[in-house]
């Protein structure tokens, strides 16, 4: 709405409005000409000029301090010259300024409310003292978020307003002290028994120097017994996890990573058992982590370290197993031209097979020793070639497999599969050389780009951790960041399908 104003105003306007002026000026009937000028903040904005005496209408829509000057000529030829008042239009709401978005409190505690709230207004200054919020609207005697509302009016009657997050928790001071005191006397019970077995090995080498024949000591050391304990446990949970249909279904996923293991476990469901308790650790380091700071952990705080630790044997038995197979990959070909030299000596699959044990080292010799223990035992020629496809899963195996399988079944020259298969793994792996040549750099720029927000992300959350606080506490935060996941986890299966290349 509009403030209208039916003549002009000479008395100075103090309190400003938030509203449009219009004045309208009617000149009296001897005037015959007239001129106004209109200045903004004491800059000319506005002129007009008249030749008659009929009204006219003088706007002002924008902030700012306004001010007419208009002169009249009458009848006489007299110029007369009217100063207005000064109108002042204030359209611009004050700014609210807080130091943080969100803010913890425990129940029973007091929160100071203007500590690090600052308003300031163009017009009226600094409007502090006048804010208000719906602080005894808010119940802080349950805990979960709260949101505060600051509300400030300025003079001109424009209103803002601000919400901060406050998040209330449980008063757990006490319970944390114990277990606190709990944590620090098992640190000691520990430290204790590690000066006992140093003491004890002290001992032992000075009474050593004294006796005909050496101590025999039966007894395991440390990181032995600890070894056995966890092998011990992951034994027991694998005994009530391997009740479970789902779970043994997960577990074979895991089977190729057995050899990649050192005995560490026996079996594929034992994996699943080492995940879980790896990610049972992650969680009470997490809880450590936080009773040091008397905190207590949130449902979100306990779920991402159990996550992160779950998946952290994956991660570790993946690149494993990649370079693992990698190296097979490389010595293949090494282990094929063995094989036909073997061949064309007149040799069998499986004295062919022995000779590559003995002349090759690495995970290929391993990988031919198992295959010719495989025979011993009594397997197939067909199996054992199958077992070893199963185990390596690479293109090249399951070709030389099938292969194999079809020259023991229906019989043919051994000597020209082999050279042929040989020729063909060579032009193969030159010509892969090749390609990794020539995409080598768009490479290491996709995996650039890859780690660059995350990179970011850290970088930015080290130096102000409540920096990305609005993306969990803020609806339209919490859709943009599923948004952004969703758009980065796209990316990236885009360019990986762009730069990959099947050969």
């Amino acid at each position: 709405m509009n403030e209208r104003i039916d003549s002009l105003n000479i008395a100075s306007q103090i309190k400003p409005i938030n509203k449009d002026i219009i004045v309208e000026y009617t000149p009296s009937t001897n005037v015959v000409s007239y001129s106004y000028t209109l200045y903004k903040n004491e800059e000319i904005i506005d002129t007009y000029n008249s030749n008659t005496n009929k009204k006219t209408s003088i706007i002002m829509d924008e902030t700012g301090v306004y001010k007419i000057v208009i002169k009249e000529i009458d009848s006489s030829g007299k110029e007369i010259t009217l100063n207005s008042g000064f109108y002042n239009i204030d359209k611009e709401k004050p700014i609210i300024e807080v130091s943080e978005q969100l803010l913890t409190m425990e129940l029973g505690d007091k929160l100071d409310l203007f500590s690090d709230v600052k308003v300031t207004d163009n017009f009226d200054g600094n409007l502090t003292n006048k804010i208000t919020t719906n602080y005894n609207e808010l119940d802080f005697n349950t805990t979960g978020i709260k949101k505060l509302v600051y509300t400030v009016s300025d003079e001109a009657g424009n209103i803002a307003s601000k919400t901060v997050n406050i998040n209330v928790v449980s008063n757990v001071t006490d319970s944390l002290i114990y277990i606190q005191i709990g944590i620090i006397t098992i640190l000691i019970a520990i430290l204790y028994l590690l000066l006992s077995f140093r003491r004890s090995v002290n001992l032992e080498k000075r009474i050593s120097k004294f006796s005909i024949k050496p101590i025999k000591d039966n007894s395991l050391s440390l990181f032995d017994n600890i070894l056995k304990f966890y092998k011990n446990l992951v034994s027991k949970i694998s005994n009530v996890i391997s009740k479970s249909v789902f779970i043994q279904k997960y577990s074979k996923r895991f089977e190729k990573y057995l050899s990649l293991s050192k005995h560490t476990h026996s079996s594929a469901i034992d994996f699943v058992s080492s995940k879980l308790i790896i990610g049972f650790s992650f969680v009470l380091m997490a809880i450590f982590s936080k009773t040091i700071q008397y905190q207590v952990l949130s449902i979100y705080e306990v779920c991402i370290p159990f996550l992160i630790g779950f998946f952290v044997l994956d991660i570790i038995y993946f690149s494993k197993y990649k370079i693992y197979r990698n190296k097979i990959e490389n010595d293949l070909l090494q282990a094929i031209i063995v094989m036909n030299n073997a061949f064309k000596s007149g040799r069998s699959i499986t004295q062919a097979i022995e000779l590559v044990t003995t002349e090759l080292d690495g995970e290929i010799a391993l990988e031919f020793r198992k295959m010719n223990m495989e025979l011993s035992f009594g397997l197939g020629i067909d199996v054992v070639f199958d077992r070893f496809a199963k185990r390596i899963d690479l293109e090249e195996v399951t070709y030389l497999t099938a292969s194999l399988s079809i020259l023991n079944k229906t019989g043919g020259n051994i000597i020209k599969v082999f050279s042929s298969i040989e020729r063909s793994l060579f032009n193969k792996k030159k010509l892969n050389l090749e390609l990794k040549a020539l995409i080598g750099s768009s490479k290491i720029i996709a995996y650039v780009l890859f780690f660059v927000p995350i990179f970011f992300i850290i970088l930015v959350s080290l130096i102000n951790p409540n920096y990305f606080a609005a993306f969990f506490t803020n609806p339209i935060g919490i859709v943009m960041l599923i948004f952004m996941i969703v758009y980065y986890i796209t990316y990236i299966v885009v360019v990986n399908k762009v730069m990959k290349v099947r050969m």
